[in-house]
């Protein structure tokens, strides 16, 4: 690219890290900043994706350049594949000379940073689970130890902000929230007496209070659907299904499983309900948020807070307080007053969330 005054604009190459770009809500923000990074004249992106399976679900643009290591990580070996992937990252960013690096995954960072100590790179990293939330002596060490070296820590909320101050001791700490794309809902939308529930089927995200509390709530004409299949070898959609039959609702709950296209369940129904335990940023909260549907959720430590007003486009209960959960949902249900109250709050209050301003503030930090 020429400037004005025929000299060439020398882009800052910035390198992107995640271990893969398989469907999943930190490598969706991930796929997200890429797509609106790669619109920037003065920058050339560098993808790099090292893990076990290194899959692209998700569309890359054709300007951004995509590195993968030549081999193999075998599990059978896993020390050796573990000490070929340090090496590979460290020679190719070598290669590359980055003004920067962002690399996302509470499990990834201390790989990444372990295989830059002792250069000058600047890494950013971003932790995308609960903020609090311990990954084994292990790993909890390698990032109270290498933390403190990252040019800079990306926390999702103000409460992760809070704790990650405590545990690792770096001062150049930014809270961005990840991007969510603010829809726009067709004006004559018919909605239907559906409260969605998508995620996936993992113990932590409490499936199985929800069904119960629905189940022991007055359902008459409302029906409960839950989009998520099963993952990390939990193997919950059988277990939960079982479950809706011996309640028998079946005529009342719908498990669908993986959905690779959930907007038309979000537009089409009327309340969300979110039961995780455990979080580092719903994006789905963000995500019916936008579609115009009030949110019912459980307030565990870092996320639904910073998305729900409470009272204003949703409810924040206390983590399995069940008895309040079920009070104040069946009121969303039979209160048309009050759902109309919530709906009309929904949209505006993720406005801040749209996908440019977030990746602008990603880029700011990074960037600088």
């Amino acid at each position: 690219m020429l400037l004005n005054n025929g000299r060439e604009l020398k882009k800052k190459k910035i390198v992107f890290l995640i271990q893969s770009l398989h469907p999943g809500g930190m490598e969706r923000v991930m796929a997200q900043l890429l797509d609106s990074f790669s619109c920037k004249p003065d920058i050339e992106i560098h993808l790099i994706l090292y893990g076990i399976n290194r899959d692209i679900f998700y569309p890359v643009p054709e300007n951004i350049k995509i590195h993968l290591p030549p081999f193999t990580f075998n599990n059978d070996n896993r020390f050796f594949s573990i000490l070929r992937t340090l090496k590979f990252l460290r020679s190719k960013i070598k290669e590359i000379t980055p003004y920067s690096i962002l690399s996302f995954g509470e499990y990834w960072n201390s790989f990444v940073l372990i295989s830059l100590l002792g250069t000058r790179n600047r890494v950013f990293v971003s932790d995308r689970c609960q903020p609090n939330k311990s990954l084994g002596k292990i790993h909890d060490l390698l990032r109270r130890f290498l933390y403190p070296f990252a040019a800079g820590v990306i926390a999702q909320t103000s409460q992760a902000k809070e704790v990650f101050l405590k545990l690792y001791k770096n001062k150049n700490i930014k809270v961005i929230g990840n991007p969510i794309s603010i829809q726009k809902t067709p004006s004559k939308i018919i909605r239907e007496n559906v409260i969605l529930s998508v995620g996936r089927l993992i113990d932590s995200k409490n499936y199985d209070r929800l069904i119960r509390m629905f189940s022991e709530i007055d359902t008459e004409n409302w029906k409960l659907i839950i989009l998520g299949g099963d993952a990390i070898k939990q193997n919950n959609l059988q277990k939960l299904r079982a479950m809706v039959i011996e309640l028998g609702m079946e005529h009342k709950i719908e498990l669908m499983g993986t959905v690779s296209d959930p907007e038309p369940y979000y537009q089409k129904s009327k309340i969300f309900a979110f039961t995780s335990s455990s979080e580092g940023f719903p994006n789905v909260i963000g995500e019916a948020l936008s579609n115009g549907l009030p949110v019912i959720s459980y307030n565990c430590i870092a996320g639904p807070s910073d998305l729900i007003d409470d009272a204003e486009n949703g409810f924040l209960i206390d983590v399995f307080d069940d008895e309040n959960y079920k009070k104040q949902l069946a009121e969303m249900m039979k209160n048309n007053s009050l759902w109309d109250y919530l709906h009309n709050n929904t949209v505006d209050s993720v406005k801040k969330y749209s996908k440019e301003p977030i990746a602008q503030e990603y880029y700011n930090f990074i960037c600088a």
